[in-house]
């Protein structure tokens, strides 16, 4: 059946609150890092779904925070962007019934631009049917929403019906991306996110915040094996201590766990080597955030 429909939806929300898993969950497969840091996604990700005849776009954001870098005012205006060119705004929130001020801003910027709008009440794996009436009623009261759909990004639970009210705001006209296409990221940088995915579940507090990852060579052997040489880059000496590890332990930690997905990913071997190099200060560098694809000419 070929495409005669497209909807682009936004998903928006604090940090945290499981948006990247609720868009791997609906396209299917990993296309955005996960942990359980706060703003681990520091970019627009962009994920296709084709059903029938319906093209869904789906483009995650990073959580809405108060900015205290350069990085950080990217990663605002990211949101900013996205939200206002978008055919639909999902708000995706933690099941508890208070509006924090991040949800409410998201909310406000909503009705001002008078767009359709879906709440999102994730994690209902987490709490009872009936405590979800509580966030469903405070969230009632603060906007007119165009569905609410309670479900769970981690198992699956009611994802469906997610795709139904989406379609239900699908424009008629041509198809915007392949059928086979499911995310608009090169594979490097799929790759690149994937080992900065494995620092922020094995470093603590500041570092892996203050890292970034730059592939520098993707060759692929005549027997199909891929070497990849990557360098991860700190903004301290201290920290560049702390990726290495003793004896180079915690990077081979990090190493061993991004060769597992990017082999999943690339359905094929990998020689993964990693480098660790200091450039203090880039996240306030727009000339270094550039070179890293976080912020436009």
């Amino acid at each position: 059946m070929s495409v005669k429909k497209s909807a682009i939806i936004s998903i928006v929300g604090k940090p945290n609150v499981g948006k990247s898993t609720l868009l791997n969950q609906l396209v299917g497969t990993k296309i955005a890092i996960v942990s359980n840091k706060p703003q681990t996604t520091r970019t627009r990700i962009t994920g296709v779904v084709t059903k029938g005849d319906c093209q869904f776009v789906f483009q995650d954001t990073p959580g809405l925070h108060k900015p205290r870098s350069r990085l950080g005012d990217y990663m605002v205006k990211v949101i900013n962007d996205t939200v206002t060119d978008v055919d639909i705004a999902a708000l995706v929130v933690d099941p508890v019934s208070h509006i924090g001020p991040a949800e409410q801003e998201l909310i406000d910027r909503m009705k001002q631009y008078h767009m359709p709008s879906v709440l999102v009440i994730n994690k209902i794996d987490t709490v009872k049917n009936e405590d979800l009436l509580a966030v469903i009623a405070a969230y009632s009261q603060a906007h007119t929403w165009d569905a609410v759909v309670p479900l769970s990004a981690k198992t699956g639970e009611n994802c469906d019906i997610l795709f139904e009210e989406f379609e239900k705001f699908a424009i008629e006209g041509p198809q915007l991306f392949p059928d086979d296409m499911l995310c608009d990221q090169p594979e490097r940088q799929l790759v690149a996110e994937i080992i900065r995915e494995k620092m922020l579940l094995n470093l603590d507090r500041e570092v892996p915040h203050g890292t970034a990852v730059a592939v520098e060579q993707m060759r692929e052997r005549d027997n199909g094996m891929m070497d990849i040489a990557a360098t991860i880059y700190c903004e301290k000496k201290s920290h560049k201590g702390i990726i290495i590890g003793k004896s180079g332990s915690m990077l081979k930690q990090i190493g061993a766990q991004a060769r597992t997905d990017i082999e999943e990913l690339l359905d094929t071997r990998v020689y993964l080597q990693l480098w660790v190099k200091v450039k203090e200060g880039w996240r306030n560098n727009q000339y270094q955030m550039r070179n890293f694809g976080y912020e436009n000419e």
